[in-house]
């Protein structure tokens, strides 16, 4: 599942394609794909002028000003925005039809004012897309932590967000949407070799210099990674189509028994909070 450099990258490329733009039709090819109703989803954009397009969490957000549609690509989820020769694909590449639209995995189409399309493609329909009102988003977008770059995401503040989960692993700490959004197993991985804690670790057993290295690792690795345009294995494109290249830069993640790049230990791989681990044993204390 894409984390929040990818869904970064993507909402920064569909932002300058779709701002400005009106949705004119949309056709839906499979209810699943929506937890919103099509009378819904037509209700909230047709006619309306989308103003922004961003990411809230790994959640992408099309904003109409009074109405949002809420997207989330999950592990399959693709979207591609075409329009004369111009093309920008997000998410998951179907590797059997390439960015050919519509195609058999095709679930919505929305045709723009300019004559712009945008697919919304799922193989394994887990992806979906929601339309709301602004108080619904607001209910939604809510039930989510801070953002990484919040100003309001101060050491005090996360210090106070992680001591809610003292008798858990730090790892488990850190994918918690609901304290920290954004991070997922990748990156959660790669902060905690920057801070050189092990993500076994309990959080309560963490000092407090400790928690300033993961809160600093934090924006620090993020960010690296958003001007890498991501991190791509064999499924994620970023919104100009494009493999993210920060693989190049991953410490741990991914090179379960390779030499570590600072000491040349083995990278270890365990199972924690039910994800495949990565870490230093040499490195990471």
């Amino acid at each position: 599942m894409p984390e929040l450099p990818e869904v970064e990258t993507v909402a920064r490329d569909l932002n300058k394609a779709l701002v400005g733009k009106t949705i004119k039709s949309i056709i839906s090819f499979d209810k699943k794909t929506f937890v919103s109703s099509l009378p819904s989803l037509r209700r909230a954009a047709l006619g309306n002028k989308i103003i922004d397009v961003r990411r809230r969490a790994k959640m992408l957000i099309i904003d109409f000003g009074k109405h949002f549609f809420v997207v989330h690509l999950k592990m399959t989820g693709q979207l591609i925005f075409q329009s004369n020769k111009k093309l920008i694909a997000g998410g998951h590449p179907i590797v059997s039809t390439g960015t050919t639209v519509p195609n058999k995995f095709t679930r919505l189409v929305f045709t723009l004012n300019n004559g712009g399309t945008l697919y919304f493609n799922d193989i394994r329909k887990f992806g979906w897309v929601k339309a709301v009102k602004a108080d619904e988003f607001s209910v939604i977008d809510n039930a989510y932590g801070h953002e990484p770059f919040d100003k309001a995401l101060t050491f005090e503040k996360f210090v106070s967000l992680i001591n809610r989960r003292l008798r858990t692993s730090i790892k488990a700490a850190l994918l918690d949407q609901k304290l920290v959004v954004g991070l997922g197993n990748i990156y959660v991985d790669e902060v905690l070799f920057k801070s050189g804690l092990r993500p076994t670790r309990l959080v309560k057993t963490l000092t407090l210099l400790e928690k300033k290295k993961i809160y600093l690792a934090i924006p620090l690795i993020l960010k690296k990674a958003i001007l890498k345009r991501g991190t791509t294995f064999s499924n994620f494109r970023d919104g100009a189509g494009q493999k993210g290249n920060f693989v190049a830069f991953l410490k741990v993640y991914g090179r379960s028994g390779q030499p570590c790049k600072s000491c040349g230990e083995l990278i270890k791989k365990i199972r924690l909070a039910g994800r495949g681990t990565h870490f230093c044993p040499n490195c990471q204390k």
